[in-house]
């Protein structure tokens, strides 16, 4: 009997000891695991930013970021345009692995209602995060898709994606959500539909004064029946691209449409309402939040407290006002005692849309600084090269500044590592964790090569040799910038009269030259061959580990479906406002 006492008072100390460790594990993996907020500006230029050089235009809440914590200065873009980069961005993968980019004129997803989208297979940051125990939400823009085959599949929306919560628009924020200000959704193609539409117009104008006048024998018969068919057409067209605002500003609240057309005067303020309850409903365990903004993509929506008071006009105070938005975010992480539990990071999609001076003194769009090129204009630094802030007390150390090649896709192993999560094992991740470089465990990141794609096109490549402070960056080809048709388009192509081709590439030493303004040769680098050798070599290897998928973004995926048109009534009386309430009141930015 004592035998047997002494046997079970044993077995019942390493069980309790056994409960003990384990839970005191458990506990201590939970508190490993940090909040992650992640802030994404729409169209930002680097130079926009105090911290990055601009002395004009206020972002203090942005600078202290900064200050705070570690700010990349060779922050790079997947791709120089919104959904190919936030599909990068998302996955931790080149858009060419998802087919999230293709090489035709349009390279972004323009309606709600059509059927591309990051596809079911592709595995996001949100998704492993979720299955760590992490409530994972995004507010603001997605422009990932919605829809596969029918109006409420939701194949590509943000929950099938890993999150839990979603408040904001599923396409993006566009001209035809601000009344009065036009349409530019694929204006070259709506320029060649008017052109079509106008000379049937005229044609039939003819046909009757001529059939009226006794000129042609053309039976009436045939006549209607050709001003039916014009008609339709004319019926069509103006469907699709006259009622732009209803199809494409709507506002969902995780599947539900709650308001078509979107109020963009009071939507910025409702995200921010919704991201300060977000993070107050989950204080108490992990969070992700993605605060994806609209700010600062034309049309400006901007508050009565911000306007007029920046120094560079509608775009300078839109830059303000989301600076201020910035500062609500971290003041409610920091008043709810999560500042030293929580990894905040900064940045934007890619480069500013627009990168000249007008006549005023006053830069139109985004500022690039130094950095040739703008958005849409693919391989150039101005389109790609992005802010790269990230704050955590504690763990990061304060005003520090890193000047090594890293990408957006970074924050995917990044984030995933933080949460205790595994990469996929079935798919090529081409982003690398940034953690050792952040705390200054290392010198240089992990990449020494990063691959530049127009479309389904390399175009550029950036090599930063083992070893070595020089980065390297050659074209093989470049937009057009000066005259022709990139000049006046937002979006350039990618290919015949939109590119020049280089044979040999054009190769920078950016580390010297950031501002790829001088072209070196043989002359002027005895190195020249060797160097494009090595980076042929890297492009080879590159190709070997891609696959052949399907192109979201090809013209049968981006193109108009009635049938999938998210709609809050019965289509097409798609009208609604369920969410006007704001609470947040705006102060004076002066203040």
């Amino acid at each position: 009997m004592s035998l047997y006492i002494n046997l079970r008072t044993v077995v019942v100390t390493i069980l309790f000891y056994s409960s003990t460790l384990l839970t005191y594990i458990t506990c201590t993996e939970t508190n490993l695991q940090p909040n992650i907020v992640l802030i994404m500006a729409d169209d930002l230029g680097i130079g926009d930013i105090g911290c990055y050089g601009n002395n004009t235009m206020r972002t203090p809440n942005i600078d202290n970021l900064a200050k705070d914590g570690v700010m990349l200065t060779h922050h790079i873009a997947a791709a120089p345009l919104c959904t190919p980069s936030r599909a990068a961005f998302m996955t931790g993968r080149y858009p060419i692995r998802s087919g999230m980019d293709n090489g035709y004129s349009v390279r972004v997803l323009v309606f709600t209602g059509s059927s591309g989208g990051l596809p079911e297979n592709e595995t996001t940051f949100a998704a492993l995060l979720q299955k760590q125990g992490y409530a994972t939400g995004i507010i603001g823009k997605w422009h990932l898709g919605v829809n596969c085959e029918s109006r409420n599949d939701h194949c590509h929306h943000p929950l099938n994606h890993g999150f839990d919560f979603f408040y904001g628009t599923p396409l993006t924020n566009i001209h035809d959500c601000k009344p009065g200000e036009g349409s530019a959704i694929l204006t070259n193609f709506q320029g060649r539909l008017r052109l079509i539409n106008n000379t049937l117009m005229v044609g039939l104008l003819i046909l009757f004064v001529m059939k009226w006048t006794g000129f042609t024998n053309l039976g009436w018969g045939i006549i209607v029946w050709l001003t039916v068919l014009c008609s339709l057409f004319f019926g069509a067209w103006y469907c699709v691209f006259g009622f732009m605002r209803v199809w494409n500003c709507l506002i969902m609240r995780n599947h539900d449409v709650v308001q078509q057309p979107s109020n963009g005067e009071t939507l910025p303020t409702r995200m921010v309402e919704e991201a300060l309850a977000f993070i107050e409903r989950n204080q108490r365990k992990p969070f992700l939040l993605l605060m994806s903004f609209l700010h600062v993509h034309t049309p400006f929506f901007t508050t009565k407290a911000f306007i007029g008071k920046s120094k560079h006009g509608a775009y300078g105070d839109n830059v303000e006002e989301m600076d201020w938005h910035v500062g609500q975010i971290v003041n409610a992480i920091e008043k709810a005692g999560l500042a030293n539990k929580t990894f905040i990071y900064f940045t934007s999609d890619h480069g500013g849309s627009l990168d000249s001076v007008g006549s005023n003194g006053e830069h139109d769009g985004g500022w690039n600084g130094i950095y040739r090129g703008k958005k849409g204009f693919a391989g150039w630094e101005g389109g790609i090269r992005v802010p790269g802030i990230f704050r955590w007390p504690g763990l990061l150390p304060s005003n520090e500044k890193i000047d090594v090649p890293t990408s957006l896709m970074d924050i995917y192993p990044t984030v995933v590592s933080l949460a205790g999560a595994s990469l996929p094992q079935d798919r090529v991740i081409d982003g690398q964790d940034l953690m050792p470089l952040l705390k200054g465990d290392v010198q240089r990141s992990e990449h020494e090569f990063l691959f530049h794609y127009c479309g389904a096109a390399l175009n550029a490549v950036r090599w930063h040799p083992k070893g070595s402070d020089t980065v390297w960056k050659a074209h093989f080809f470049t937009p057009k910038l000066e005259v022709g048709p990139c000049y006046r388009s937002e979006i350039c192509g990618c290919h015949g009269q939109y590119v020049i081709n280089h044979d040999p590439p054009l190769l920078f030493e950016l580390s010297k030259d950031p501002s790829e303004l001088n072209p070196l040769s043989p002359d002027t680098e005895p190195l020249f061959h060797e160097i494009q050798n090595q980076i042929q070599i890297g492009v080879e290897k590159h190709r070997k580990t891609l696959t052949s998928v399907p192109f979201q973004l090809a013209w049968n995926n981006v193109l108009w479906k009635p049938w999938l048109q998210p709609c809050c009534g019965t289509f097409p009386f798609c009208w609604c406002d369920k969410d006007s309430n704001v609470s947040i009141t705006m102060r004076d930015p002066s203040q």
